[in-house]
């Protein structure tokens, strides 16, 4: 699923004419806004709900936010008001105002944490903070908010039909967590700030392991374990990254930097692999 999702049909079937919307710059369509929302007539439902629709579907998502916004201000104790207030929020998740589309998506589970749309309540704001994930190189906050509201839906609505899409998600979102602590690493290790560079790896081991970055967390432990003159360290690491990994460059990497006696021990000591695994992956 994708920010061109198919929400579910609306179910109402629009009875009267349509009213088009002639302005044609921005400046028109918020005086026209402001005059309706100003003026103490109120428009039927049906009607108001459907110039959403047709908006939200023109992709003139300002003028949707607004018109469904009406629909609740107008009929707040209709059915519609509370679809429109979910209907709002994507609107604005839509036109890239996130903020905004998160506080519309609290709003709508703090009042409605019944409804049967509030699993994808949730996953929509999910969302919104994955849509705003940015490279490694900057702070990722943001990415650990989107890692939190995914595990929120998937512990909450296991059998939602947006789980399995949050679970992708979720996946790519820890790999670029460990993306980042690889990057931290490295700068480290290339600075020879080696014990700093030794924990940002281990961490990345410990607690990143189903992402693609733990054949060369592995690697670069090996590495600096041996600038540090730790050779039966670096020997056990390498043993793990071979009986896991035995095709990756990183444990061919690894091999090639190994004297002859390691490989030996490699090789010929599997209890290597056991005692490592006890220490790497335990918590600290």
């Amino acid at each position: 699923m994708s920010k061109g999702m198919v929400l579910k049909a609306f179910t109402l079937v629009l009875t009267t004419s349509l009213i088009l919307l002639t302005a044609c710059s921005s400046s028109d369509k918020e005086e026209a806004m402001e005059a309706e929302k100003k003026s103490s007539e109120t428009t039927p439902v049906e009607v108001l709900y459907n110039q959403a629709a047709d908006a939200l579907e023109a992709k003139d998502y300002r003028v949707a936010t607004h018109k469904f916004e009406e629909v609740e201000r107008q009929h707040p104790y209709s059915k519609w008001a509370t679809k429109s207030q979910l209907m709002s929020a994507y609107a604005s998740y839509q036109d890239d105002r996130y903020d905004e589309a998160i506080l519309a998506l609290d709003r709508f589970i703090e009042l409605h944490p019944g409804n049967e749309d509030i699993d994808y309540a949730y996953y929509l704001k999910a969302l919104c903070y994955y849509e705003q994930i940015s490279d490694v190189a900057r702070d990722q906050a943001m990415t650990q908010h989107a890692l939190e509201a995914l595990n929120t839906l998937i512990l909450r609505f296991p059998e939602s039909q947006y789980s399995r899409d949050a679970q992708l998600k979720k996946d790519l979102t820890l790999d670029h967590l460990a993306g980042k602590e690889m990057e931290i690493g490295r700068y480290y290790l290339n600075r020879g700030q080696i014990n700093a560079a030794i924990n940002r790896f281990r961490a990345v081991v410990r607690d990143y392991q189903t992402t693609t970055h733990i054949p060369e967390a592995l690697h670069r432990l090996i590495e600096a374990y041996l600038t540090l003159g730790l050779k039966t360290e670096a020997t056990r690491i390498a043993a793990v990254l071979g009986h896991n990994y035995p095709g990756s460059e990183w444990y061919d990497d690894s091999y090639k930097i190994l004297d002859a006696e390691s490989r030996r021990q490699i090789l010929d000591d599997r209890s290597f692999v056991d005692k490592t695994v006890d220490s790497l992956f335990k918590p600290d």
